[in-house]
């Protein structure tokens, strides 16, 4: 049980430490967010920029067809309707991009070159798009370490009580603090005897 609580508390203080950063800067006039890779702990963008666990993490973005949903949104609609953070990152441009006859102006985010309106290709390979994937997992993992407090207050609750009634039983047995907790065994009264010695001899006489 000692194990168990260690291991959580271990696993609970790191999911707290590697999902401090983040949450996103408000975009003026927007119901979403945006998001930047480098607001997010170092362990988290590491992880995230290995090109095997982003090709990955592309799949499974591209598969959950967030962008789909919203590829018939009018201007109106981006004005008005939030965005899950994979949606902001991965399936527009960034807000602050300028484009002239669909080509990005100089002088922008590297995300603004990246944007194509390609459905296969659109801002999946944008730093946005990792930050929102990132995003969703800090989200995901702050839930999952909430729990894991909750659980461990449980655990160490049941802890001490167990170790408290130990404890207990320890003490009735061999240092009580009101004296000596043991049945004594009670001799017999000497007529007991007397007793016993009339019934046998009259069992011999009969």
């Amino acid at each position: 049980m000692l194990l168990l609580i260690g291991a959580l508390l271990g696993i609970t203080i790191f999911g707290f430490a590697v999902t401090g950063g983040g949450g996103g800067v408000a975009v003026a006039g927007r119901n979403y967010k945006e998001y930047r890779l480098e607001d997010y702990t170092g362990w988290l963008r590491r992880r995230i920029e290995e090109p095997a666990y982003w090709h990955t993490a592309r799949a499974c973005v591209v598969g959950s067809r967030a962008c789909e949903k919203i590829a018939s949104w009018t201007p109106l609609d981006y004005l008005q309707r939030s965005l899950t953070p994979i949606q902001s990152g991965c399936c527009k441009p960034p807000t602050s991009c300028t484009y002239d006859g669909g080509t990005a102006m100089a002088a922008q985010d590297q995300d603004c070159y990246r944007w194509n309106n390609a459905p296969s290709v659109l801002c999946y390979e944008c730093n946005s798009c990792k930050a929102g994937v990132l995003e969703q997992v800090r989200q995901d993992w702050h839930k999952l370490s909430v729990l894991n407090v909750v659980v461990l207050i449980f655990l160490i609750g049941i802890y001490s009580i167990g170790c408290c009634a130990f404890r207990n039983s320890r003490r009735a047995e061999i240092d009580h603090p009101y004296g000596e907790n043991r049945m004594s065994k009670i001799r017999p009264r000497w007529d007991y005897y007397w007793w016993r010695w009339w019934r046998d001899q009259r069992e011999q006489l009969y």
